[in-house]
């Protein structure tokens, strides 16, 4: 049994952990209402294009913009794997990895070649060691997302796809639900599915007019639809992060207070032994003599 002395050392010890632990938890839950409003703000706005780029994709228009335009047999795919730039967030960065490795497994075992790009520390370094043909990444985004950040990463994929070099392009992320719960996902971002649509009535399709012509308002359009997409995206996903974040650190400091009132017990014992070994130390001299 460790004696007293190692006893206090310990408990010093997780209660400096403890104090690191209780003021991330603080930070992060400061951080997560921030990073939920933004993210919520920008829901309205990717829902309504997402909704408008979708009916356009069941429209016939005399343009056809490339995003809208499916490819024949899948060959090669792109994927964006967004990720935090910090670790300490519990589970979150492991399920999307995890999902994301499915899915290139599939994609292996059809033969289909994949290249990525990596937003956020954690996903890039996931991918290297995987050995995936990383194209282009963002690392260290900060706390606030940054579309022209964001854009020049992804727009590699995005002409690449225009090229007809990939046949689609996967969207991977964490989407937020609630602080307690956390989905990752993998969707797919190009070519514009009309899956997309929701609480639209199928009876019927959209028909528009253009000014000043269908291509110059859909080349603007879809442009715009993929940014608010990516964006959307790691809004989400930093929301999420956030939230892990706060719910991991609250863990981590109940889990040391619950250390230390079992060192303190132990320190209790250890010190009511010594306490007792004296005392009969000096009985029996008291007794001897």
């Amino acid at each position: 049994m460790p004696g007293s002395k190692e006893i206090r050392t310990k408990i010093k010890s997780v209660q400096n952990t403890r104090k690191i632990t209780k003021a991330m938890e603080m930070v992060a839950a400061s951080k997560m209402r921030k990073a939920q409003e933004r993210m919520r703000q920008a829901r309205p706005y990717g829902d309504k294009i997402r909704n408008i780029a979708a009916h356009l994709a069941q429209a016939n228009p005399e343009y056809r913009h490339p995003y809208l335009v499916p490819h024949g047999a899948l060959r090669k795919a792109g994927l964006i794997v967004i990720t935090t730039d910090k670790g300490l967030c519990g589970g979150l960065n492991t399920n999307v990895l995890r999902l994301v490795t499915n899915r290139l497994r599939e994609l292996e075992r059809d033969q289909v070649g994949v290249q990525a790009t990596a937003i956020g520390n954690k996903g890039f370094g996931f991918l290297s060691r995987v050995g995936a043909k990383v194209i282009s990444h963002v690392v260290q985004m900060g706390d606030t997302p940054h579309l022209e950040r964001l854009i020049g990463a992804v727009k590699l994929q995005l002409d690449a796809y225009e090229r007809g070099e990939v046949d689609v392009v996967y969207l991977a992320y964490t989407r937020f639900i609630n602080t307690m719960k956390q989905e990752p996902v993998i969707e797919q971002l190009l070519p514009l599915s009309a899956d997309k649509l929701e609480n639209t009535s199928k009876a019927y399709s959209w028909d528009y007019l253009y000014e000043p012509d269908a291509q110059s308002v859909l080349d603007e359009l879809l442009v715009r639809y993929v940014e608010a997409m990516v964006y959307q995206a790691v809004a989400e996903n930093m929301a999420s992060e956030q939230s892990a974040r706060m719910v991991a650190m609250k863990a981590a400091s109940d889990n040391a207070k619950k250390v230390i009132e079992d060192l303190q017990l132990s320190y209790n014992k250890a010190r009511q032994a010594a306490i007792t070994k004296e005392l009969s130390e000096i009985v029996g001299g008291a007794a001897a003599v």
